[in-house]
């Protein structure tokens, strides 16, 4: 039987999957850094915006140093 990752979390699931609280996590929402959605009342993130939110984070700065000694 297949397994099938989802695509959309509720707030628990997402910020467990983050590694952050479920109070950052409202409080990203809020400032509208992380997209949420609304389905039927219940509040969903997508797994597609968490990754995106996720990928547009500053690298710090040991992971910025060998990111740009890869490219000399």
């Amino acid at each position: 039987m297949p397994v099938f990752a989802p695509i959309a979390y509720r707030p628990k699931e997402a910020a467990l999957a983050m590694g952050i609280s479920e109070a950052l996590l409202y409080e990203l929402i809020a400032t509208g850094e992380i997209s949420a959605r609304k389905l039927r009342g219940a509040t969903v993130l997508l797994r597609s915006d968490i990754e995106a939110y996720l990928t547009g984070l500053p690298l710090t700065g040991s992971a910025m140093k060998a990111a740009q000694a890869s490219i000399r």
